[in-house]
């Protein structure tokens, strides 16, 4: 009898496992499904760039599947705060947005570089303004966004002059201030990006652009981040997603001058921009898109874009923007999109 009993009882626990395994199982596979039907939050900015394509075709969903949910910000800082909240899961932020998120902890990584900031960034100077060089800044006063990349580069390229910042009255004004200022020729020059960039170079000079800087090894950039959680329970979504943006920007760099302001490529980025289809021809000639080996390689996701953001990250930290900088930036890099996108890109032209 108590052989029996102790059989049963065997029985009964490997039926409860099995009962229990089943719905451990059915509960995985419940929450995966539940997962993949969630709406994914995108936020996206008002730069001019290939991949705005996609939004307005409706591209990334119909190659991921997910429905997609687009939001528009109107700066890098605001970007963060969605992104720290969780509020949003996917976003493009410029390289000093991107470095204050990860310097203050944010759990985000960087796994495209949208744009390499090259002309669209400039230093300009008034016409009338008696400035021709850099280094007449000393006494001048100058406009900039704070903690932006402009203001980056701006001290940048006074430390690269020897010119002391406290010799330079900086003013810290928006894009659109930057615009109103210089209407009333209250400020001497300033360090902005387009499309505000185009509108001052009408009445001014450019002593300096970004491009020339990024030369010096110093860079900056628009990225896309992602919540790393994210990342890492939706690789399949991100195969896709950079798989699209990859395409967008090749039909940009082999048919360049098919891009016009009549074609239905620019258009879409007017429609979502708000900018001028002229406009939009005028700002895409003044960005370098990386394509799927450059943004491998040691120049950007293969190294650069962690020397930029550690840069970028001291520069903050002297400004009082953050109050940490992390040793090495290389663990908030993603490459892992990319490279599958390169590795299939490669798979399909041999």
């Amino acid at each position: 009898m108590p052989f029996l009993q102790s059989h049963l009882l065997k029985l009964l626990f490997l039926a409860l496992t099995l009962l229990a395994l089943i719905d451990c199982n059915h509960s995985t596979d419940e929450s995966a499904r539940a997962e993949t039907q969630k709406v994914i939050r995108i936020g996206y900015q008002g730069m001019i760039n290939p991949w705005k394509v996609g939004i307005q075709t409706g591209a990334f969903e119909k190659a991921t599947g997910r429905r997609i949910e687009w939001r528009r910000f109107n700066s890098g800082s605001e970007v963060i705060t969605g992104m720290a909240s969780g509020d949003i899961q996917v976003a493009v932020a410029g390289s000093s947005p991107i470095a204050t998120a990860m310097s203050r902890g944010v759990e985000v990584e960087l796994f495209w570089i949208l744009e390499a900031i090259r002309d669209n960034e400039a230093l300009v100077v008034q016409n009338d303004s008696g400035i021709n060089n850099i280094k007449e800044l000393k006494g001048k006063t100058v406009g900039v966004p704070f903690a932006s990349t402009t203001h980056y580069h701006l001290m940048v390229a006074l430390e690269h002059h020897g010119i002391p910042s406290k010799e330079v009255k900086l003013l810290n004004l928006q894009p659109d201030a930057i615009m109103a200022a210089w209407s009333q020729k209250s400020i001497d020059a300033a360090f902005v990006w387009s499309p505000i960039l185009n509108e001052i170079k009408k009445t001014g000079r450019v002593i300096q652009t970004s491009g020339e800087l990024a030369d010096l090894g110093k860079p900056t950039f628009d990225g896309m981040i992602v919540l790393r959680s994210f990342a890492s329970a939706n690789t399949e979504f991100m195969n896709e997603f950079v798989r699209v943006i990859a395409q967008m920007d090749d039909d940009y760099r082999i048919n360049k001058d098919q891009w016009t302001p009549e074609s239905a490529q620019v258009q879409a980025i007017s429609d979502l921009t708000g900018a001028k289809p002229g406009d939009v021809t005028e700002v895409l000639a003044q960005y370098h898109f990386p394509d799927l080996e450059e943004q491998c390689s040691p120049t950007w996701l293969g190294g650069g874009a962690a020397s930029a953001l550690s840069d970028t990250s001291i520069f903050l930290k002297s400004q009082k923007k953050i109050s940490t900088v992390h040793e090495d930036y290389s663990a908030f890099i993603n490459d892992q999109f990319a490279r599958h996108a390169l590795e299939k890109s490669a798979a399909t032209t041999q």
